[in-house]
């Protein structure tokens, strides 16, 4: 029982936990880092979307176990190399998702329904729009925007609609980074794996990327310098070449070690993309909060 219990956290993928620290974003950037109680309630938030979106990877894999064993990494995981038996993954999937969804709803309503819409995105996503060109890249985006947004209303505090765009534009950049590495990586037999990558090209994907790490670039430069709730003395602006920094190494692993299949592990396991992160974090967090 604990080999599978061990299989079954693996097939969870708790290193693409990362992605829901994006949660703690309405805290940070509202001024309420110092607080417990917010703390304590995006935490909850955070802990509620790791256990729905668990559920979420467990659906998929079982919905693309036979797509999985042709793919040259994905074909190792649980389930689709034949350690992990299919009923103990749909038994972990409903229990993860009978308590997460009420107890979303307690901690509080508008917050349980935004982690429902995002597993019904999810759905949408595993059996739809993973398969429509172009909206398969917006649902992945608009899973991160979701993210964002629950941890604003999980702590009732206003939604910054620079947040959302922010969040929205730098989703669809990993997404469209993940779509190429796509390509790249399993070349002819791609259509296989994926039959939505038929629809993409290299090039179609590296004009999409263009357009979009210019408008993350813009969009973020305007937000330092408007948002009400950066100071008035322009310092965030201080802030942006970390920003453009974080995108080019992105995107240098990207086109020349092509990388970008797996953002959470990349972003853990490049140094120097790491180390700009945390820098940016830091400034941001140190203007923010003693500069205004």
């Amino acid at each position: 029982m604990l080999d599978v219990l061990k299989l079954l956290l693996l097939s969870m993928r708790p290193k693409q936990w990362a992605k829901n620290a994006i949660v703690y974003a309405g805290v940070v950037f509202a001024g309420h880092l110092s607080e417990f109680r917010y703390l304590a309630y995006a935490t909850l938030g955070f802990i509620f979307f790791c256990a729905v979106s668990s559920a979420v990877y467990l659906l998929n894999d079982l919905v693309d176990i036979e797509k999985d064993r042709k793919h040259p990494r994905k074909c190792k995981r649980p389930l689709a190399s034949g350690r992990l038996k299919p009923p103990y993954a749909v038994i972990m999937l409903f229990l993860l998702l009978g308590i997460t969804l009420p107890a979303s709803f307690l901690l509080q309503p508008i917050f349980g329904l935004v982690i429902l819409g995002y597993f019904i995105l999810q759905l949408g996503y595993t059996f739809y729009l993973k398969n429509i060109v172009i909206l398969d890249v917006f649902a992945i985006a608009t899973g991160f925007v979701l993210r964002a947004v629950a941890g604003a209303v999980v702590i009732e505090v206003k939604i910054s609609p620079w947040l959302l765009v922010c969040t929205m534009l730098l989703a669809l950049f990993q997404a469209l980074s993940k779509r190429r590495h796509e390509l790249v990586l399993l070349a002819d037999e791609a259509t296989d794996h994926r039959k939505i990558l038929k629809e993409y090209s290299n090039e179609l994907v590296q004009e999409m990327i263009s357009v979009v790490t210019s408008a993350v670039v813009v969009t973020y430069s305007l937000y330092t310098i408007t948002a009400e709730n950066v100071p008035k003395n322009y310092m965030m602006a201080l802030t942006i070449p970390f920003v453009l920094y974080g995108i080019f190494r992105y995107l240098y692993l990207v086109y020349r070690k092509d990388e970008g299949g797996s953002p959470e592990e990349l972003l853990l396991k490049d140094l120097p993309l790491l180390v700009d992160i945390l820098l940016w974090g830091g400034s941001s967090v140190i203007i923010l909060y003693f500069f205004r």
